[in-house]
């Protein structure tokens, strides 16, 4: 099919897809043993949740991803949801084998609970059946699934190109089905390549008469053994069922016939190693029949213990290059070829590391290694032909079937054997969300969005809202839920506010007359539209404690504090800075007392926050110059807002605060001495941040809301001056309104307890 049509067909035809992700995992406890609490509160309902809910068990999570066209892109979103999973496990840990922990007996596994209505109470009923017809250990073997379909472009192109005067549903049907039976016939390989369950705990091996072998204590296995959750100790059919692929209408009836005769209860009961899906998965058969295939589910893949997510992208892609060979593959005609796959199936999981495996091949005995090596062969030539890049995947794959120990489950093996089977997969476990939560504020696959944004996108993954990225660069997202559905920019700028309301806070000499005139406390001050004029102003503030900052900008960009003016050449120095920013410069009074910003979200105050501005702590022995660059390597410091903290810039605002103190980036501070880098306090200049939500009395929170209520905007933060917020009727003045607050610096304070701010946004959007 694809040779026809190489000349016809572009890179991205092949390369474009639909990949979805469903990962299953056990909750366990530090000592190894299954976990017995209930699904984390903070993912909701397990039935409606899309992303996170559970399987059969209530220890049992499973994470599902949505549907992306490359898979780059669902690998990261399968790794964000294993950040996010396991950073609400406590003091539990993510299973990451397929093969169960240590389990007690059937009567101790809890299964899943749901809500008390007619969904959860036949979602409930289901597991009791399966708890009774198969065992709950056997239940808690997990796995992960791949979903699949080809491009429409792709399919089309197919379509025109074929010999049939099937209609386009039907031809759509038909390639599906050959993937799948190529599939069946060919699963063997990647149960080999990507097998890592070789080997169970004691506790289940009640389970797996197989298992006789003890390579460790209380672990066992079987010589040669691939995976123990494909073979007959995993979680399959009591006895194998073949249903008919030549059509979906024969497929239908010939499964209906097994759930008529009683051998399965519904089509749900039938663990195939594919599946076909359809467009309503509720009414699988019918949907089938009536709209045709929508896409595959691959389900015979283990979990790789040494992937955080269960598997790697490198086995993304490959399985995807496995799929066009499938497709790709002619079919020859054998009227035995479930039956010997099935068993193909059974050789490689239990015995597929011995030398010399023979296999079945058109009813014949084949070498495994020559037949996997011609598979291999024939994937090389897809990937050149249509210049997929996987020439290292295949060869790592090559290396693989031709030396044995390269395999996962030979490597599980030789892990295992060190310790035993609990311990060394427990502390697989740990590594991994140790490594994962290593930086916990950085979402995996959006580090590059400013930290505002991934708190969101966090929340809302959390909160079962579908995220799509929009624009990279400007922080630009859309969150979607049912019918619902917001455009964000940088975490906070929403539909909720006006564009007025924007530009009225974007123009500080505004909001200072709008909240000046409804009584609310801002500083006195004056405005210059010339560097001349505000040169000339000179004598009229000498003596005066001042600030100097453009009209319009954020971040504490081109701001300057003066405590006493006395200087003419620093007056000058200090406006060409703010004129440097803007065409506009605003000069004001100086409010004695901290700074201290408040979130203000639907007229709710969500933290407050002191910023103390950039600092240095003297040793004796560094310059400033080095104990700034000491500073800036802590870890919660960065750039371009993807960190709690930013870094302390050197610039002209710096090096002007740092010579009205007589000081040079060359000097040394004494020990414990606290040289100030600048006046104002952003933490966007490299300000520290101190939570101050809970003892900041509520007058100065009213005072807060008050102002953005008189701006009419919904999410602010409120600048404001406290001479000494202890003294409820301090004085106080609000110095800016910003429209765009960085609400990272709420969520996770150098000092203080953190603030769900993303759950405070998305509640202000009425998605929750």
């Amino acid at each position: 099919m694809l040779q026809q049509l190489k000349h016809e067909l572009e890179s991205e035809d092949i390369r474009q897809a639909n990949f979805g992700i469903e990962r299953e995992g056990l909750r366990v406890t530090p000592d190894g043993h299954l976990a017995l609490t209930p699904h984390p509160k903070a993912f909701g309902d397990k039935l409606s949740h899309p992303f996170i809910t559970t399987d059969f068990s209530e220890s049992q999570i499973e994470m599902i991803t949505p549907t992306f066209s490359t898979v780059e892109e669902v690998y990261q979103f399968l790794c964000a949801l294993y950040q996010l999973t396991v950073s609400e496990l406590k003091e539990e840990y993510l299973w990451p084998q397929s093969m169960p922990c240590t389990i007690e007996a059937d009567q101790d596994i809890p299964i899943a609970m749901f809500s008390d209505n007619l969904e959860g109470n036949v979602a409930m009923n289901y597991r009791q059946h399966l708890l009774k017809k198969y065992g709950g250990k056997r239940q808690l073997i997990s796995g992960l699934h791949y979903n699949f379909s080809f491009s429409e472009t792709l399919v089309q192109k197919l379509y025109k190109n074929q010999t049939t005067d099937l209609d386009y549903r039907l031809f759509k049907d038909q390639i599906y089905l050959k993937v799948v039976r190529n599939y069946i016939r060919h699963r063997w390989l990647l149960i080999y390549l990507l097998g890592a369950s070789p080997i169970v705990d004691e506790s289940y091996c009640t389970e797996c008469q197989t298992s006789s072998k003890e390579v460790a204590p209380h672990s066992y296995t079987r010589s040669g053994a691939v995976s123990f959750r494909n073979s007959a100790c995993g979680y399959q059919n009591h006895t194998p069922i073949y249903v008919d692929y030549q059509d979906v209408e024969r497929y239908v009836q010939s499964l209906n016939q097994y759930i008529e005769s009683g051998e399965i209860a519904s089509f749900k009961e039938f663990y195939s190693p594919i599946r076909l899906k359809a467009k309503d998965s509720h009414h699988l058969m019918e949907s089938l029949m009536k709209e045709g295939i929508e896409y595959l589910e691959i389900r015979s893949i283990d979990l790789n213990p040494f992937e955080p997510a269960g598997i790697s992208l490198v086995d993304l892609q490959f399985i995807h290059l496995f799929i066009l060979f499938l497709l790709e593959e002619e079919e020859v005609e054998d009227e035995n070829w479930q039956k010997d796959a099935t068993e193909n199936e059974r050789l490689v999981a239990v015995d597929g590391l011995q030398n010399e495996l023979k296999l079945i091949r058109n009813s014949e005995r084949v070498s495994f290694s020559e037949w996997a090596l011609d598979i291999l062969t024939k994937m090389k030539k897809i990937n050149e032909m249509f210049s997929l890049g996987l020439e290292s995947i295949l060869e790592q794959k090559q290396n693989q079937i031709l030396n044995p120990d390269q395999t996962l489950s030979a490597q599980m093996v030789q892990l295992v054997t060190k310790s035993d089977y609990v311990s060394a997969n427990l502390e697989l476990a740990k590594a991994h969300k140790a490594a994962i939560l290593e930086n916990e504020y950085s979402l995996y696959g959006f580090e590059d969005l400013e930290l505002s944004t991934q708190i969101l996108i966090k929340e809302a993954i959390k909160q079962g809202i579908r995220v799509d990225i929009l624009d990279r660069q400007d922080n630009f997202i859309r969150l979607k839920k049912n019918n619902h559905e917001e455009v964000v920019q940088q975490a906070t700028k929403t539909a909720l506010d006006s564009y007025s309301t924007i530009l009225a806070m974007e123009n500080k000499v505004v909001t200072k007359k709008i909240l000046h005139e409804k009584g609310i406390v801002v500083p006195k001050g004056e405005v210059f539209t010339t560097l001349k004029s505000a040169i000339q102003a000179f004598e009229r503030y000498k003596g005066k404690h001042l600030v100097i900052k453009p009209k319009s900008t954020n971040f504490g960009l081109g701001i300057t504090m003066m405590e006493k003016l006395t200087s003419k050449k620093s007056w000058i120095e200090a406006l060409k800075i703010a004129f440097g920013h803007d065409s506009c410069v605003v000069i004001e009074q100086f409010q004695r007392g901290n700074e201290y910003r408040f979130l203000v979200i639907n007229g709710e105050v969500i933290g407050v926050l002191q910023r103390i501005p950039a600092h240095v702590i003297g040793d004796g022995v560094q310059t400033i110059e080095q104990l700034i660059h000491d500073k800036n390597k802590h870890p919660l410091r960065g750039t371009d807002y993807n960190k709690p903290l930013q870094k302390i810039k050197i610039d002209d605002s710096l090096l002007h605060h740092l010579k009205e103190q007589q000081l040079t980036l060359h000097d040394v501070p004494s020990k414990n001495e606290v040289i100030q880098l600048r006046k104002n306090s952003n933490i966007s200049t490299g300000g520290d941040s101190v939570d101050m939500t809970d003892l900041m009395p509520q007058r100065f929170k009213n005072i807060a809301v008050e102002a953005t209520k008189q701006l009419d905007v919904s999410i602010c933060g409120v600048d404001m001056i406290v001479e000494d917020y202890e003294d409820e009727q301090s004085n106080y003045a609000i110095i800016e309104m910003n429209q765009n607050p960085a609400i990272h610096i709420h969520a996770y304070p150098l000092i203080g307890q953190g603030k769900n701010v993303g759950q405070a946004v998305l509640k202000a959007l009425r998605f929750i």
